[in-house]
């Protein structure tokens, strides 16, 4: 059995925020290289042990004993050494679940592709996160965050990524290829594009407005009549009264 290359959801959360740190250094090569020295699973205690030195290392490869430059300044090395210690990921823009209760009658589940706070801003193959709604016509709740860097270790990105969110519904980005689209659909989810992103706020409401007269491929997500159908079988039916 292979062992998990990241302990804990913290442990992602700092691994992710380090590597935003490191001019947006590619999570999934960072977690290689992290692994490399520190050994699976990455926990929060051997993140606590890394120094500047390591990651300076870590970033300049096969030039590291000749003291290269590694195209990050210094300060940015020790806020990502900061990052991956745990100091102020408390503070980080990972948004509050409001509740992990998805009991919301005649609900589907959403996930959408975010970089930043509570935003539909991400593709999904390189998103850090995505954000996990239960939303009904009455209301919508944020249940859940899910981190992609554990995902990005993985040897197929894209289906790791499609398993994360295999119990949604829809699933919202600002971009997708068709590759990464097939395996989404292959788990039962329905990507929507949705290129000038926005609040998964703005998002999240215009849905919510086509939940009482939902369009074919909604209805059909939704397990009800189209809203379209539905008028017709109404007319049907009240011609066979009169």
């Amino acid at each position: 059995m292979s062992v998990t290359p990241i302990a804990s959801r913290e442990a992602a959360l700092r691994i992710a925020l380090a590597a935003r740190a490191l001019n947006a250094l590619d999570v999934r090569a960072l977690v290689g290289a992290l692994i490399e020295k520190l050994e699976a699973p990455l926990t929060e205690t051997k993140l606590g042990t890394l120094t500047v030195e390591d990651i300076r290392i870590i970033l300049a490869g096969d030039f590291a004993d000749q003291g290269c430059h590694v195209g990050v300044d210094s300060e940015a090395l020790k806020n990502a050494v900061r990052l991956l210690w745990g100091q102020g990921v408390e503070n980080s823009d990972f948004p509050v679940v409001e509740s992990t209760d998805n009991s919301i009658p005649g609900s589907i589940r959403v996930a959408i592709a975010s970089n930043r706070g509570e935003n539909l801003d991400g593709h999904f193959g390189s998103c850090e996160r995505f954000l996990v709604y239960q939303v009904g016509q009455a209301a919508f709740k944020l249940i859940g965050v899910r981190s992609t860097v554990e995902a990005d270790a993985a040897e197929d990105k894209n289906a790791a990524r499609s398993a994360l969110i295999k119990d949604c519904q829809i699933l919202y980005v600002q971009s997708i290829g068709g590759p990464a689209a097939a395996k989404v659909v292959r788990v039962g989810v329905h990507p929507i594009k949705k290129p000038t992103g926005g609040t998964a706020h703005e998002v999240l409401l215009e849905l919510q407005a086509r939940l009482s007269s939902p369009p074919p491929w909604l209805a059909q997500i939704m397990g009800v009549p189209a809203a379209s159908l539905a008028r017709f079988e109404e007319k049907l039916e009240a011609g066979e009264e009169a």
